[in-house]
């Protein structure tokens, strides 16, 4: 099974999209930098002031959709796409009615209810979910003045066929953010696939210079930053990992 379909990750996800500071992280010496990560996706990696009044955006791997309706608080119109359908459904439950109950994992069977919620003030008209695979959008998308993916080049089978794509998807002077810890798997992706983390010919080859070398002819690299992110999978175990962020103009 998908693990993105299951029970346990939906719920992970949701607390780690809607979740307030205290149901993710209870005590005070934990690392507190590392929440409302895809809220900072949005607030600290795109320059907004770049963007048109009237605004089309992408967020590209959406997961429950955080991000994408951060976005709506900036664009006109925003399209979220992710590839796992519970995710998506999750989405667009939280588009339609503002709220979604959901079971927070705390130690084995013990769970405790809680409510993912849309914030106040964003307009969730502007916001469409759908499902669709990264490496197959389809063909009449259309182009975007702002393209968020966030943690999702490393769980693609071929990520070079997206950045083939994406100078057609987004209009000059629009931006395209990359968030991703460079998590390469060979149960995502096969290693002859992988951007970066090998070495070839005595060369360590990192994901950082492939996105250079893919994206430099059509985009220019105008800021780049560290991102923690903290994923709660139970009480007393969590994820906590550094994603590197890059934001780029096209030329």
């Amino acid at each position: 099974m998908n693990i993105y379909e299951t029970d346990q990750l939906l719920a992970e996800y949701l607390l780690f999209h809607y979740g307030e500071d205290h149901e993710i992280l209870p005590w005070p010496f934990g690392p507190a930098a590392a929440l409302h990560y895809p809220v900072r996706c949005v607030t600290e990696c795109f320059d907004l002031k770049r963007l048109p009044a009237i605004a089309r955006a992408l967020d590209l791997g959406c997961a429950v959709g955080r991000s994408t309706f951060e976005l709506a608080r900036h664009c006109h119109e925003v399209v979220g796409i992710d590839y796992s359908q519970r995710f998506v459904t999750a989405a667009n439950e939280l588009r339609d009615k503002r709220e979604l109950p959901y079971l927070r994992r705390d130690e084995g069977d013990l769970a405790t209810p809680l409510v993912a919620r849309v914030p106040a003030g964003i307009e969730c008209h502007r916001v469409h979910f759908e499902r669709g695979d990264a490496l197959g959008l389809r063909e009449d998308l259309g182009a975007f003045n702002a393209v968020l993916m966030a943690n999702l080049i490393d769980r693609l089978q071929e990520p070079r066929r997206l950045f083939a794509r994406l100078p057609s998807m987004i209009n000059r002077g629009g931006q395209l953010v990359i968030a991703s810890p460079y998590t390469w798997l060979p149960e995502f992706t096969p290693r002859e696939n992988w951007l970066g983390g090998f070495e070839h010919e005595g060369e360590r080859r990192t994901t950082r210079k492939a996105l250079q070398s893919l994206l430099e002819p059509d985009f220019e690299l105008i800021k780049s930053s560290d991102q923690p992110f903290l994923i709660r999978e139970h009480g007393r175990k969590f994820q906590w990992s550094v994603a590197e962020t890059t934001t780029w103009l096209r030329r």
